[in-house]
């Protein structure tokens, strides 16, 4: 990092770390008690603090990461600064760990930005640390910076991760994932993705030795027509049925192979991938939970996929390709039909915005979850497009872990893409400054409509005096 980068890296952090100082200070004065989920993660990480270890909330439904952690971070600093009474893990206190996990956010993101694009020198080191205040403001995750919830913990130790992996760090990766898991269990599908980019490289090179051998510069890595398809995942079936191969990827990825097992041995020994209260966390085949996805990933990815020139393509691209086009919508009109699932907390909690979503968008007409299929198509197709330089063993990775980490839920939650999105938005190419300063200035205008919302447009449900809010 040159002089002048590192200086501006700090300054935007410093700035970003003020403003969130500020705005935790105006949360926590309107919202002093516990709200939502804090009811009983709050509770639950008190107990910690009071050394009741065995004590246990059953409708918490993750690990107790994010409590042994605070419990670790609180305790000491109690001691060293002399705290006693109710500011030893009180809210404040307790919420206040999620700020610095925010910046620590911050962080990870440009070291993983600088890494993952080191070799493109057309980028500048202002156009980094401007992706990377992007990402760290991005509305979903930077709300919960201000409560006591497990995302911006969870989202830490996945990058932090991922960072180790891309630097072929892969104990300390591991290790990470761990940390990860223990803050939510759908984090160990990061862990195999941590693995699969290991399987991903030696795959790639070992396909561009297969086409050096037989020099055939018709097939390409990245991008083909249906008879290179086929060839690759004849390739990638013959390079895995090498024992010499897979001898090979196991001595690269034996420590997530080890985290993997441990996972399996957990979810046998305690009858499921959920602790505590399952009944409204089944899992599922919601595969429109990857329409909603790409749905959320183009609304807050716009200048990158609202471009004339991306329209142009994709109507392009249906012109030339219709027949399978038309299989696709079929496809999906069929996943639509028999796999849509709406849970009960989408239509009973008015407090999230996926309540307004689902009851002004697809409550409307029995045929409106079909007649967004074509939107759906276009989403998948700019997402597909977006990823064109990365190999091909890259993209069916991610679109496996992408898979693994929605399909199964069956409530429709914006938390649930928070990583899926960032990893993807990592790997895509970076955009023109004027389009970067429009993301990060739509990111701002999200999170302050946001906030204000929560703040200052309160109101209250019959039978009840607590003061609800609006929320992700």
């Amino acid at each position: 990092m040159e002089r002048a980068e590192a200086y501006g890296f700090s300054g935007a952090m410093s700035g970003a770390f003020l403003l969130s100082c500020l705005l935790f200070a105006a949360v926590s004065r309107r919202q002093r008690g516990p709200y939502m989920d804090e009811v009983f993660h709050v509770p639950q990480a008190q107990a910690y603090c009071q050394g009741r270890f065995l004590q246990w909330d059953p409708m918490i439904t993750t690990l107790p990461g994010l409590y042994l952690l605070s419990v670790g971070l609180v305790k000491p600093a109690a001691w060293l600064l002399g705290w006693t009474g109710r500011v030893v893990c009180s809210v404040g206190m307790l919420r206040f760990i999620n700020l610095l996990f925010s910046a620590g956010n911050f962080y990870l993101l440009y070291l993983l930005l600088f890494k993952i694009h080191q070799k493109n020198k057309a980028v500048s080191g202002f156009q980094r640390i401007l992706s990377a205040l992007t990402l760290a403001m991005f509305p979903t995750l930077y709300f919960f910076t201000f409560l006591y919830y497990t995302d911006p913990g969870s989202v830490f130790f996945t990058l932090f991760s991922y960072l180790m992996c891309l630097y072929g760090n892969h104990k300390t990766s591991a290790l990470l994932g761990f940390c990860g898991f223990m803050f939510r269990q759908t984090n160990i599908v990061w862990t195999v993705f941590c693995a699969g980019n290991v399987v991903a490289e030696k795959l790639n090179e070992a396909w561009k030795t297969e086409l050096q051998k037989k020099k055939d510069e018709k097939i390409s890595s990245r991008k083909g027509s249906f008879c290179d398809l086929t060839r690759i995942l004849q390739f990638l079936v013959q390079y895995l049925m090498s024992p010499k191969n897979l001898v090979t990827l196991t001595a690269l990825t034996w420590p997530y192979i080890i985290l993997v097992s441990l996972f399996f041995v957990f979810v046998f020994i305690n009858g499921g991938i959920v602790v505590g209260d399952r009944s409204s966390h089944e899992a599922c085949l919601h595969f429109p939970q990857l329409f909603y996805f790409l749905s959320f990933t183009v609304f807050f990815s716009f200048p990158h996929f609202l471009t004339p020139t991306k329209i142009r393509k994709f109507l392009l691209s249906l012109r030339k390709h219709r027949v399978q086009y038309s299989l696709i919508t079929v496809i999906s009109l069929f996943l639509i039909w028999k796999f849509t699932y709406v849970h009960k907390y989408l239509l009973a909690d008015n407090r999230h915005y996926t309540f307004y979503v689902w009851r002004k968008i697809f409550q409307r007409h029995e045929l409106v979850k079909y007649l967004l299929v074509p939107f759906y198509i276009f989403a998948g197709w700019s997402f597909a497009d977006m990823l064109k330089s990365k190999s091909i063993f890259w993209i069916l990775m991610y679109f496996v872990c992408l898979l693994a980490v929605t399909v199964p839920q069956k409530l429709l939650e914006f938390r649930y893409f928070i990583l899926p999105f960032l990893i993807y938005r990592l790997n895509i190419p970076f955009l023109s400054l004027y389009r970067q300063l429009l993301e990060l200035a739509f990111y701002i205008s999200v999170n302050a409509v946001t906030l204000y919302l929560f703040l200052n447009r309160t109101f209250q449900w019959e039978n009840s005096d607590e003061v609800q809010r609006f929320m992700w």
